[in-house]
């Protein structure tokens, strides 16, 4: 007698979809990379002018100029890299500059009311659901990350998983196998 195959469902297939791009570390690389950001956004269904477009524009746009103000090593670039998946969009500035990091999440102090700057990462943190700043791998620097969440259950402003590869190939599959069910 033979058993009666167990029911299965298909399983959904998750897209990652993932964008990286070096610049040169100067205001107009960083304009660049906030421009290309969008168009890769608008590309991947999310177009100009929606909420999750602008809030991207403003993140990479104030991660680069900090990448660029404070990041810079001549000669060295900075990263761009974007991962978007069905929980939301993930953006990664890095710089080659580890040793100067800005503050934790949370621990930002206000910028005095006349001053010309130190309010790009205030911006940041109200417009990412959560960000954090963690070793760049492959070392050297840094790596100021950022995400919105499409999905606001069971995700809330936790942090980052710390285990989630940098690379390309890596990172796919880390989220094709770590999706929320």
């Amino acid at each position: 007698m033979t058993r009666p195959a167990a029911a299965r469902t298909p399983a959904t297939p998750v897209t990652v979809r993932v964008f990286t791009q070096r610049f040169s570390a100067t205001p107009r690389g960083a304009r660049l990379a906030r421009r290309l950001a969008i168009h890769q956004l608008d590309a991947w269904g999310i177009p100009h002018g929606t909420g999750v477009s602008d809030a991207a524009a403003l993140i990479v746009a104030e991660l680069a100029a900090n990448a660029v103000t404070h990041g810079r090593v001549p000669g060295r670039d900075f990263e761009l890299r974007l991962l978007l998946d069905a929980v939301g969009l993930r953006i990664d500035v890095s710089d080659t500059r580890g040793e100067v990091r800005p503050p934790a999440p949370g621990r930002l102090e206000p910028a005095p009311p006349l001053a010309d700057s130190g309010r790009g990462l205030r911006l940041v943190e109200a417009l990412a659901d959560c960000w954090d700043v963690v070793d760049r791998v492959p070392p050297p620097g840094k790596t100021v990350r950022a995400q919105l969440l499409f999905m606001r259950e069971p995700l809330t402003r936790k942090g980052f998983d710390s285990t989630v590869p940098s690379d390309d190939a890596t990172a796919v599959r880390y989220h094709e196998q770590n999706q929320p069910h």
